[in-house]
């Protein structure tokens, strides 16, 4: 018989691959060591189910992947090579990895590696699966995890997943943290729980946790995603947090209450409907609840807005307002109105109106205050509202439109509305009749 064979892992993943799991799971940031000791745990068990004599595949996924060099590939490799007893029962070729044929080895498993976006189908006609693991999961879809799941049904056959968390509404996170299936292990590991944590990572860490705060809970700490690459806003809502202005916000009785609109649509393919609630009081501006949903009716709407005593609100409409729905064949404003709600309707203002809503927002942005438990989502959405680049030529293409482009745009339509308030202009006004604007002027210099 063979000796036993001793391999270190951290104590959290020990935990994770202790006793029976159809789904082994975890989550967190950079450094780790999840990655690689999922691939030292499938090498493991590639072997133990040649040993058995069992024939098939271990899968090893992630949602985009375009050659090898984007898989897991690396990963096992190193892992088998770390292990003498793995290297010594294993085939490992450029673009192969196999079980070796010995006298202890007599089944044989081979790995496979698959981009889940591109090859979805190819998934799920393959068969004697005995472990699928999902690196990089984050944004595996929820039709993606529900077309995958069914296909991995091996007796004893395990789903594996890895990631690092950005957004509360991921698919991965609503599936495996927030309604966590039975027979699942999970737990969340970071930099800290790595007892081999390399000192040229700590070096890294150091320099985000002092130049990069803000995106430091996120990389390090697998906590979601508050700044985004390219995002407009993050470093707006950054200082705002800072400065205090992220809190506890209450709405002031005396002044009327403005909702700020961004339309969507009804049907399961329409963009989403957000609405900011907000009070421009002077020189502050008071958001106090923010509201999205999904290709729901205007009654929706309607009935959130009464529900949170928004009755006498004043509804402010984006252009497109005064459209008719494509399902119910009347337009918002109309219905609003008919609702009892008073509504305006903003012109469109054109070519280059996100670039007016994005430059409105940044120059308002240190007169708003939040009220934190009740706009979070819609936070999320403004750190993440980015722009489009195309990386081959180097240049911006403006906004994203994607989930977080509805909340920016409802955001921005309060920000184009908004006016300063009349002791400023009137200050302003002194400014240029006292000093001018010529040349030698105090404005001029």
């Amino acid at each position: 018989m063979e000796a036993t064979i001793t391999i270190q892992l951290s104590e959290k993943i020990v935990e994770v691959f202790s006793g029976k799991a159809k789904y082994r799971c975890a989550y967190g940031g950079r450094g780790s060591g999840k990655s690689f000791s999922f691939a030292k745990m499938a090498a493991i068990r590639g072997y133990q189910l040649a040993r058995e004599g069992k024939k098939g595949l271990i899968v090893c996924a992630r949602q985009f992947m375009s050659s090898l060099n984007e898989s897991s590939m690396s990963e096992i490799k190193r892992a088998i090579a770390d292990e003498k007893f793995l290297s010594s029962n294993y085939d490992v070729g450029e673009k192969f990895i196999r079980t070796a044929k010995s006298k202890w080895v007599q089944g044989k498993i081979e790995f496979d590696f698959v981009g889940i976006q591109r090859n979805l189908d190819s998934i799920k006609s393959k068969s004697q699966i005995h472990i699928l693991w999902i690196d990089e999961a984050e944004t595996v879809t929820e039709t993606a995890w529900d077309k995958i799941i069914p296909t991995v049904r091996e007796e004893h056959s395990e789903i594996w997943v890895t990631w690092n968390p950005e957004r509360k509404k991921s698919a991965t996170h609503i599936r495996f943290r927030e309604n966590t299936p039975n027979n699942c292990k999970i737990v969340q590991v970071n930099w800290k729980d790595n007892p081999w944590f390399p000192h040229s990572l700590e070096e890294s860490r150091i320099e985000d946790l002092n130049k990069r705060p803000e995106q430091y809970a996120h990389v390090w700490e697998g906590d979601f995603v508050t700044a985004y690459a390219g995002a407009y806003f993050t470093q707006y809502i950054h200082s705002a947090r800072k400065e205090g202005r992220i809190g506890n916000i209450s709405a002031d009785p005396l002044i009327k209450i403005q909702a700020f609109w961004d339309i969507g649509g009804t049907g399961a393919q329409a963009d989403a409907t957000a609405i900011w609630i907000c009070q421009l009081i002077g020189r502050e501006i008071r958001v106090l609840n923010y509201y999205e949903a999904q290709g729901q009716p205007l009654s929706e709407h309607v009935n959130w807005l009464r529900d949170k005593g928004y009755d006498h609100a004043y509804m402010v409409l984006p252009h497109d307002g005064a459209a008719g729905d494509k399902v119910y064949s009347t337009s918002y404003e109309a219905a609003l109105r008919s609702a009892g709600f008073k509504v305006t309707v903003i012109k469109n203002q054109g070519t280059g109106a996100a670039a007016q809503r994005i430059e409105a927002i940044r120059r308002i942005f240190p007169s708003i205050w939040f009220n934190e438990q009740t706009t979070k989502a819609g936070l999320e959405a403004l750190g993440a509202y980015h722009e489009k680049r195309d990386e081959h030529r180097g240049i911006g293409l403006g906004p994203a439109h994607d989930w977080s482009s509805h909340s920016a745009d409802a955001f921005g339509l309060m920000a184009i509305t908004y006016s300063e308030p009349q002791e400023q202009k009137d200050r302003k006004r002194y400014m240029y009749q006292q000093y001018g604007t010529g040349k030698g002027s105090w404005l001029s210099r």
